[in-house]
C-alpha cells in the first residue's frame, strides 16, 4: 500500500499532463467506455478519488443499489461546465488517498485502465512504468471485483512480452503487459496487439 499510492498519484499527474493542451472540441471524443466521452471518463476518475466508503454506501442506497446509476450520478457531480473545469477538478484530487471500499491496487488499476480508455481514442501514448503494469496485471488476473477480469481469462495462459508477468493455464495469449490488462478488462481494441491461440477465445468473450 505504501508503494501503491505514489504510483497512483504519478499516473494521475501523467494523465492530467497528457490532457493539458487538448482542444475543447476533442473532449467529446468517444472513450473506450461504452457511451462515455473522454471528458466523462475523467470526471468518473475524479469521483472515484473523492468517494469515502461512507459516501459510496450512501450513494448506493440513494440509487437503490443500481451501481450504474450511482456512477452516472457521481460523474455528473464532477463534470463541471467546461472541459477546463473537468481537468481542474481532476488535478485537485491528484494526490488524494480517498477511495471507495476497494483495495488500493484496484485504484491503480482504475487509473491505468481508464487512462487508456481516454488516451487510445485520442492517439496519445504513455510508457507506463513496468512495475505499475505488472502489479495491475497480477491484480486483474486474480479478481473480478469491479470489472470482470479473472473470469474473462479463465482457462487461458497469459504471458507478457515486455515484463515478467505471466499466469493461468491453457491456450496462450502473449503481448505487451498493457494490452493484456486492457483485454482482461474487456477492451477489445487491444486484442490486435496480442498473439497466440487464446486470442480468439478471448475475443469471443
Amino acid at each position: 500500500m505504501t508503494a501503491t499510492w505514489p504510483q497512483i498519484h504519478a499516473e494521475r499527474a501523467a494523465l492530467a499532463d497528457d490532457l493539458a493542451e487538448l482542444p475543447d472540441d476533442r473532449w467529446s471524443t468517444a472513450s473506450l467506455c461504452d457511451g462515455l466521452s473522454v471528458r466523462e471518463v475523467l470526471a468518473h476518475l475524479t469521483a472515484g478519488a473523492s468517494l469515502t466508503p461512507l459516501r459510496w454506501m450512501a450513494g448506493v442506497i440513494r440509487c437503490r443499489f443500481d451501481f450504474d446509476r450511482q456512477v452516472a450520478m457521481r460523474l455528473a457531480e464532477h463534470l463541471g461546465d467546461r472541459p477546463a473545469d473537468t481537468l481542474a477538478r481532476f488535478r485537485r484530487v491528484g494526490a488524494s488517498t480517498t477511495k471507495p471500499p476497494l483495495p488500493v491496487v484496484a485504484m491503480l488499476g482504475e487509473i491505468v485502465v481508464h487512462g487508456e480508455d481516454i488516451r487510445r481514442p485520442l492517439g496519445i501514448r504513455r510508457e507506463h512504468p513496468s512495475d505499475v503494469l505488472t502489479a495491475v496485471a497480477r491484480y486483474y488476473l486474480g479478481s473480478d471485483l469491479v470489472v470482470l477480469a479473472k473470469g474473462r481469462v479463465q482457462g487461458l495462459r497469459l504471458a507478457a512480452t515486455d515484463s515478467d508477468f505471466s499466469g493461468g493455464s491453457g491456450p496462450l495469449v502473449t503481448g505487451p503487459t498493457l494490452a493484456l490488462i486492457m483485454a482482461m478488462t474487456g477492451r477489445s481494441r487491444f486484442l490486435d496487439d496480442l498473439d497466440g491461440d487464446g486470442v480468439e477465445v478471448l475475443r469471443q468473450r
